[in-house]
């Protein structure tokens, strides 16, 4: 080996006790727990990259990030040494390959998907406590659906945007935006090149309001039309919120 090999991993994470992915001073990080899982087995410091920095509470099924380990190692033993070191953390790694250098889990990205997940009943969560937005009222997920695609296409998305965003623009192109119910299960499924921060809870947040009818169809579209984050309707708390594969 003539210097670090570049892995790509694929990774699942339940984001509920962390301030998110990225690095923080005072706060556990899904990367903070990554670099000290690496650290544990080659005694050396390994930065990762993530193909999307997750917000705190958030969830992952599929994240994808880059490390470069200065080990020869095969990908199914990283594999293993990653997650010997991360039993105690709520993260795995499912899957993990050796790719070119010039790999960048961020930058190399297609597409990204995203799954908001309401449960839409009256008793109160156990097993999904944490996992998923609970909505004791009813929504109309057609409706829902329907408003949805408004949002469709390239749009400036400023009303949608956290003001702690640092994207450069707030032009975004959303490729799909679907609404479906599975009995008390509600599924809100995007995917997009990338997105602002808190674009996605916005959105579903806006949905909100039209599946329970505080809002028409209209007021989706005045939302969009203002650019302007004082015209959201809700933001929708991390909980149901999973980050879930990337395309390259």
């Amino acid at each position: 080996m003539t210097g670090p090999q570049r892995f790509k991993l694929t990774i699942e994470y339940d984001g509920t006790d962390y301030r998110g992915w990225q690095l923080q001073e005072n706060a556990p990080s899904i990367q903070a727990e990554l670099e000290k899982a690496a650290f544990g087995f080659c005694q050396t410091e390994c930065r990762f990259h993530a193909a999307g920095r997750t917000d705190a509470g958030v969830h992952a099924l599929g994240m994808v990030a880059h490390v470069d380990i200065p080990r020869d190692i095969e990908a199914f033993k990283l594999m293993d040494a990653l997650n010997y070191h991360l039993k105690k953390a709520p993260i795995s790694i499912l899957n993990a390959e050796k790719v070119d250098n010039d790999f960048h889990a961020r930058f190399s990205a297609k597409k990204r998907y995203y799954r908001y997940h309401i449960i839409n009943r009256r008793a109160k969560l156990s097993l999904q406590r944490g996992k998923a937005w609970q909505i004791k009222e009813p929504l109309d997920v057609n409706v829902m659906h329907d408003a949805a695609q408004l949002l469709i296409g390239k749009h400036d998305f400023t009303t949608f945007r956290s003001v702690q965003c640092q994207s450069k623009s707030p032009l975004k192109t959303l490729e799909k935006l679907d609404v479906s119910r599975d009995g008390e299960n509600i599924y809100i499924d995007t995917s997009a090149i990338s997105y602002l921060h808190h674009q996605v809870r916005s959105m579903v947040g806006c949905l909100y309001y039209v599946g329970k009818g505080k809002w028409g169809k209209q007021d989706m579209k005045n939302a969009l039309e203002a650019t302007d984050r004082n015209a959201l309707g809700y933001n929708a708390p991390p909980d149901g919120l999973y980050f879930m594969k990337v395309d390259y």
